[in-house]
């Protein structure tokens, strides 16, 4: 049965994830652990239509050495034949597919500058692939399998030789893959439920957000002119919808660069980089992060906030009910697909261009001077609470109850 449950996984990823459209060209990225997952998802792919299948493996372990033994010098490198590469898919529009299998602790020990170095030399020569698939230029989808390490860290408790199988059973859960029910139609419905969220939000047109629980979140986002919330299916600029993320709980919209006030302490750990943050605050001021502190992987976190200027503002802010699935499993997966949609989150650096007003048409100028943020990075960290408390101020100056106790009072 569990192969069948893994065929219906690859069939959402493929189908509704990155809706692979006839003769379209698939990029697809995976782990070479989960070779036999990565086979399905190939199949379903070319099922679906697609002209061709081109797999980028990797292996963590490879990439930790990398960074280890790496010069300065040579992180600084950023070969040409992967612009190339990237260039042509964008003039393609080839859908891109990620599959994950992600280890928390993977680079820990690994010297946190090396990243940057790494991450500034990437987007120097790739940025606009990144600014291109951040603004929805084709589709792109995110989905995870197990490994023997993560499982080990969210299932302490459980015998290694049953983590991997506990594992996925949280994972197909979570994704509303399940035994005798249709995949796709859990799906749709699923969207159906998130839209209605989504356009409530929409009509209030919220100048901004008040967060509040007992963790010291005490916290105002002012909200772009403009703004749209998304969340579940996304429209790509080719005009084909898909949904980026495998689960999805959230709705998302974007906050004003220069308008967030206050201070948001985080409720889960962060994976950043392959290193562990725990325990970490920040505090904004005209929107930027003025102070920060962490008990665990401060160092990292400062990485992050001096990346560049944008990556010490918000570019997204999302809201979950406490009270929704993922939340419900009471599972900490120390990984941010799963985890941030189990509790609202903010996300430092770079936002959605879909999350305005003609967010595909304006310049990145005209979109700067409405509040959008410009970063290398888009890093997500959770803050939610079953207490958390949410006032929506009107462009009038109404004030609407958006979250009482942890969950959308609507």
């Amino acid at each position: 049965m569990k192969d069948m449950l893994l065929k219906e996984y690859a069939k959402l990823i493929v189908r509704i994830g990155a809706n692979v459209q006839k003769d379209q060209i698939v990029i697809l990225n995976a782990p070479v652990e989960a070779y036999a997952f990565t086979k399905l998802v190939i199949e379903e792919a070319y099922l679906a239509g697609a002209k061709k299948v081109v797999v980028n493996w990797s292996y963590g372990e490879d990439n930790k050495l990398y960074y280890q033994y790496a010069s300065e010098e040579t992180l600084k490198e950023f070969p040409e034949y992967n612009v190339k590469r990237l260039e042509y898919f964008m003039d393609n529009k080839a859908a891109q597919i990620s599959v994950g299998s992600p280890n928390p602790d993977l680079m820990k020990g690994i010297d946190p500058k090396k990243f940057v170095i790494a991450s500034k030399a990437a987007n120097e020569k790739i940025g606009f692939y990144r600014k291109y698939m951040m603004s929805n230029g084709s589709q792109w989808t995110i989905g995870i399998v197990p490994n023997l390490e993560w499982g080990k860290k969210v299932f302490p408790d459980v015998p290694y030789y049953e983590v991997i199988e506990k594992l996925w059973g949280v994972i197909l859960e979570a994704c509303r893959v399940r035994e005798g029910e249709d995949v796709v139609e859990n799906w749709k419905k699923h969207h159906a439920q998130l839209a209605e969220h989504r356009e409530k939000l929409n009509k209030y047109n919220f100048k901004s957000l008040h967060f509040k629980n007992k963790a010291g979140t005490d916290l105002v986002v002012n909200l772009v002119e403009g703004h749209i919330w998304g969340g579940g299916s996304e429209k790509g600029q080719n005009g084909v919808t898909f949904s980026p993320n495998i689960p999805t709980e959230e709705i998302f919209t974007m906050p004003h660069s220069h308008g967030v006030n206050g201070k948001v302490v985080a409720t889960m750990p962060l994976s950043y980089q392959g290193v562990l943050i725990e325990d970490f605050w920040f505090e904004f001021k005209d929107g930027k992060v003025v102070d920060y502190g962490a008990k665990v992987g401060k160092e990292v976190l400062k990485t992050l906030v001096e990346l560049d200027e944008g990556s010490s503002r918000l570019g997204e802010v999302a809201l979950i009910s406490h009270n929704s699935p993922i939340s419900n499993m009471g599972i900490l997966f120390y990984n941010t697909l799963f985890d941030e949609n189990a509790s609202c989150h903010l996300a430092l650096g770079n936002a959605y261009t879909m999350n305005i007003k003609d967010g595909y048409t304006l310049s990145e100028e005209e979109l700067m001077k409405k509040g959008y943020n410009k970063s290398m990075a888009h890093v997500d960290f959770m803050f939610g609470s079953s207490d958390m408390e949410i006032i929506g101020t009107t462009q009038d100056g109404k004030k609407v109850k958006v979250f009482t106790k942890g969950n959308f009072a609507f």
